[in-house]
């Protein structure tokens, strides 16, 4: 009889009951980055920022950051992120073609994108209409969270906190009796550059003693800049404040130099001055500055980013910037979406993100929490300036690393 009731039990287990120990499914998530052309640096930095984060959520690092030490999504049985990345070729055309191939395809729960504002646009239209969550990490357009989208959600600070940021650190300037009044303004003609520009028109419009002096829009991806820099060089700016990408703002740097432009500074948003490769200009990038989420003088009072930014650099050779810093903190933020939705369904998804408040030590502010419009407001930013190919904090006074260089340039 006991051999019978035995021998039925093996046989129901053999037909296979449901068992609480079977592997969960991977998570993909895909990603949009331009990983060929102009910008194939910038993109293939970002790819190795979110390849760090999957593997301290999919493994185990006795780091102080959330779901790095739980092997996985605790309440999704441990599954792991997979990570699936699309070339946008920095071509908003073709982000949108492969923003609909990432949802025909079915097997995404979520995008993350796509690095330029004019890209992250289109893109995150396409999953709005599809009714897919978007995470956008890095894209500063305050645009975007002007919208009226349900889907859509951004962590980084936006280009007009950026552009109260930028003039009260020169109201700093100005009490302590440099002059700053005469601003340039230099922007390349994207989403990006456009909304840029207008966030710094609308400030000095606001604050007294400050005076538009040159507005000079550039083509993305320029080959030659010397007609912009002669009109920025004829004006006379005290300050030169720029909206530009990585290869342009190299181009600018270069060409400033050899038809002798002096500014007492110059103020980047977020794109070329804070990719790592800019600073590596020795003498061509002394002095120059913006806003900063990360920078390796971050380590001092974060000492656990270390290991973050010692993984990053074994895979990208070179230290984090805020952008990549971004990327990082995007993939637990989808994480910790994930794990409370405790479901990959895309609507469970979007209502954990819209709930959102993460503690996490990854970027100024320690936390991560979205507006009615998806934008996150646990953030804030810094400015940092390039001091002998390094990038130190030099604002606010409470964040600051070393005093700021004044003119820039001179060591």
């Amino acid at each position: 009889m006991k051999k019978s009731i035995i021998l039925t039990l093996i046989l129901i287990l053999a037909m296979g009951l449901p068992s609480a120990v079977t592997a969960a499914e991977d998570i993909q998530i895909s990603l949009l980055y331009p990983l060929t052309g102009g910008l194939a640096e910038s993109g293939k930095r970002m790819v190795a920022a979110y390849e760090v984060a999957a593997e301290m959520i999919n493994g185990s690092y006795d780091i102080p950051l959330p779901y790095a030490k739980t092997e996985g999504i605790p309440n999704l049985g441990g599954a792991k992120i997979k990570l699936k990345f699309y070339d946008t070729q920095g071509s908003p055309e073709i982000g949108k073609a492969e923003t609909e191939r990432i949802l025909q395809d079915g097997k995404a729960k979520l995008i993350i994108g796509a690095y330029q504002s004019g890209v992250t646009k289109p893109t995150s239209f396409v999953a709005e209409r599809h009714k897919f969550p978007y995470l956008c990490a890095e894209s500063s357009s305050a645009a975007l969270t002007e919208r009226g989208l349900k889907y859509f959600f951004r962590l980084a600070v936006t280009d007009k906190v950026d552009s109260f940021g930028f003039m009260d650190f020169l109201d700093a300037q100005k009490q302590a009796g440099k002059k700053v009044d005469r601003i340039a303004m230099v922007y390349e003609k994207t989403e990006f550059g456009v909304h840029a520009a207008k966030e710094i028109k609308s400030r000095i419009k606001e604050r007294k003693g400050y005076d538009l002096v040159a507005d000079v829009p550039h083509v993305y991806n320029s080959t030659d800049v010397n007609a912009e820099v002669m009109k920025i060089k004829a004006a006379k700016p005290d300050v030169i404040i720029h909206a530009t990408l990585i290869t342009d703002m190299m181009l600018f740097a270069k060409t400033y130099k050899n038809l002798g432009v002096q500014a007492n500074a110059n103020i980047s948003f977020c794109g070329g001055y804070h990719n790592p490769v800019f600073a590596k200009m020795g003498s061509d990038a002394e002095g120059y500055a913006g806003g900063c989420t990360f920078a390796p003088d971050f380590i001092q009072v974060k000492p656990h980013l270390k290991a973050v930014n010692d993984m990053f650099k074994a895979k990208s050779g070179i230290d984090m910037d805020g952008i990549t810093m971004e990327g990082f903190t995007a993939l637990f933020v989808a994480a910790d979406a994930f794990n409370r939705a405790k479901s990959t369904d895309p609507e469970a998804v979007t209502k954990a993100l819209r709930t959102t408040d993460l503690e996490i030590h990854t970027l100024p502010g320690n936390r991560i929490k979205f507006d009615e419009n998806g934008q996150n407001i646990g953030t804030s930013s810094a400015i940092s300036q390039i001091q002998r190919s390094a990038y130190k904090v030099v604002y606010p006074p409470d964040l600051s690393t070393a005093p700021v260089q004044w003119p820039m340039g001179q060591k």
